[in-house]
């Protein structure tokens, strides 16, 4: 019934989908903007937001593939179609850290245009070997060379804490970009994208680096208005066999891959690679978070000692999570630019930012990959013991649902650092947090904060736990501070939790409910 495009799953290349009429938003407008406005352009964003099919973009659009613009903005904006040289290096395929192997990397994606333009020496540098593409494209073409990199720091950023093997690799690319100085006069336009932030192109002064530019804010991804005037047909066919109306299907996709915000004036954007596998399947699911576990992102949470509870709806300024992360006093950068953080709000009097989850994919995945990092439990027994949980409370059967997680808890091998409270909250926090949409966790009140609360269809589960106290004092400070109140005319069952962790037995130890 609803006339839909096939999707561009797996596909990267602008001439494939154009030329085969898949599902495309027109990106070309910004194409040409930058094109016709700056000589040298960096931008950052998440893994799978189209930065790789914006570079393609490019290099067809510098290529003079008229045809593939066709009916695209770029079409009638562009008035000479002139082909250029194009050099484009895809530094996300270098996938190790060993220096070695990261020059020969680079050493076999140099020899392709060597191949095409010639070659000197193969014992000169890296750099030198790029300066002669470009002479040689730039005097047998006779037109101006188009340099694209995509990912220039990737090589860099899983060593960011290995100062020995980062500043080799540092000084390597630093070596390999040095033309883009050298043969300013020789270069029509670069454009180079970038997963983090690193110090190896601050040399250049002309680079203009729109990452956090309110003007370019949807130059990846999809906005909430792109996706209301250009995918109708594909929101109500999903909605069709989700068996839900035209506007619970928008919310849907919402709350699961909308929020991303890359300027304190930004668009809302959403996912382009959760949102085109969405229509796909017709179906919400975890997309982009199941292509990649965030290893790295870990790793730089424990170098910096930073606890889970305090990154979401986190306050800072820019300067606190738009640097590089080789020189970052804590995890928000990478967080940040590895699209896991985003900006949910501005204050442009304080000029602070408020930093926090995107969306439900992002938190969910993010939270569901950080517990076995902290109760050192595989992914399946967490996931079974959330299930059961769930069908526990929603069966009204808080005993049982606490008894899981106390087996949980006291299943996490004795040398983890779960003794002291910290590590307990950030514990519970994790496993309350992933029991699903109708918990909310550590809810403010005027007279203080609830550790959770939990919403079902016949009751509301008000939960405060503490350490090496007891489950007594728990329920007192819920009465102390009132949390039930706002419940009071809620004609659901209204069930006050308290619970006492032993840091001796490293588990609940008791529990009350009234």
């Amino acid at each position: 019934m609803y006339q839909t495009k096939e999707y561009p799953v797996g596909i990267y290349t602008f001439d494939k989908i154009r030329l085969n009429d898949l599902f495309y938003v027109d990106k070309t407008r910004f194409v040409y903007n930058i094109t016709h406005k700056f000589n040298y352009v960096f931008l950052g964003r998440p893994r799978r937001f189209g930065k790789s099919l914006l570079v393609d973009t490019l290099q067809c659009y510098f290529e003079a593939k008229k045809e593939l613009f066709k009916g695209l903005a770029l079409d009638a904006l562009e008035k000479e179609w002139v082909k250029y040289p194009v050099l484009r290096f895809d530094m996300s395929t270098i996938k190790s850290m060993d220096p070695v192997e990261v020059r020969n990397n680079i050493d076999s994606m140099l020899g392709v245009y060597e191949k095409q333009y010639g070659k000197e020496d193969d014992s000169i540098s890296l750099g030198r070997r790029l300066e002669n593409i470009i002479k040689r494209a730039y005097a047998e073409t006779g037109q101006k060379v188009v340099l694209l990199i995509d990912e220039y720091d990737s090589a860099l950023l899983k060593v960011v804490h290995n100062k020995q093997v980062f500043d080799e690799l540092r000084e390597m690319l630093r070596s390999f970009y040095s033309p883009i100085k050298i043969c300013d006069a020789m270069l029509r336009f670069g454009f180079i994208t970038k997963f983090s932030q690193l110090s190896i192109f601050s040399e250049i002064n002309n680079l203009m680096d729109i990452s956090m530019e309110s003007d370019y804010s949807g130059i990846c991804g999809i906005s909430k208005g792109e996706l209301l005037s250009q995918c109708k047909p594909d929101i109500q066919s999903m909605a069709d066999s989700m068996g839900c109306s035209y506007d619970e299907a928008v919310n849907k996709l919402t709350e699961n891959y909308d929020g991303y915000h890359f300027s304190f004036k930004s668009e809302d954007m959403f996912n382009p690679f959760s949102l085109i596998n969405a229509f796909a399947t017709k179906r919400i699911g975890q997309y982009w978070y199941s292509t990649g576990t965030p290893t790295f992102l870990f790793e730089q949470m424990r170098h910096f000692k930073a606890e889970l509870q305090d990154i979401d709806n986190k306050v800072v300024n820019e300067d606190d999570f738009n640097i590089s992360p080789e020189v970052a006093g804590s995890a928000l950068p990478v967080l940040y630019q590895s699209g896991y953080l985003t900006i949910k709000s501005y204050n442009p009097i304080l000029n602070l930012y408020t930093l926090g989850f995107p969306n439900k994919e992002v938190k969910n995945g993010f939270l569901k990959a950080f517990l076995p990092t902290v109760s050192n439990i595989p992914v399946a027994v967490g996931n079974s013991m959330l299930v059961s949980v769930v069908q526990a409370l929603y069966a009204d059967d808080i005993d049982t649902a606490l008894t899981h997680i106390k087996a949980y808890i006291a299943a996490i091998p004795y040398y983890y650092e779960n003794k002291k409270e910290p590590a307990f909250q950030t514990i519970m926090y994790l496993i309350l947090t992933l029991l699903g949409q109708n918990m909310k966790v550590e809810v403010p009140f005027a007279a203080g904060r609830t550790d959770a609360i939990l919403e079902t269809t016949n009751t509301v589960y008000i939960i405060e736990y503490k350490v090496d106290k007891s489950a007594d004092e728990a329920l007192k400070q819920i009465e102390d501070k009132h949390y039930a109140d706002p419940y009071a005319a809620d004609k659901r069952r209204i069930l006050k939790v308290g619970v006492n962790f032993s840091t001796e037995s490293r588990t609940i130890e008791s529990w009350k409910a009234v």
